[in-house]
């Protein structure tokens, strides 16, 4: 039971890496002609941080997430090579 946990983390940790890798490829994508398809995407998160004031404390929330099609074919690559292993 505690390696079919411990798949599930090295799943997300494809997932995670293969959102990232393919978000950073599809901004550099954005400036070459033919690849701007790639960059297409949307952003929803918090639009302005929350605040949270406790006179002694001051803590700032905010999360922007930004996906793109490249973001979505990195997750997906990430995916097959994690069933390949």
């Amino acid at each position: 039971m505690a390696t079919r946990e411990k798949n599930i983390w090295i799943l997300l940790i494809f997932i995670l890496s293969g959102l990232v890798i393919g978000g950073l490829l599809g901004e550099l994508a954005s400036r070459v002609d033919f690849l701007w398809w790639l960059s297409y995407g949307e952003s929803f998160g918090l639009s302005s941080p929350v605040e949270l004031d406790l006179n002694i404390l001051n803590i700032t929330f905010a999360l922007m997430f930004k996906i793109n099609i490249a973001s979505i074919i990195g997750m997906a690559i990430a995916i097959f090579i994690y069933r390949k292993i």
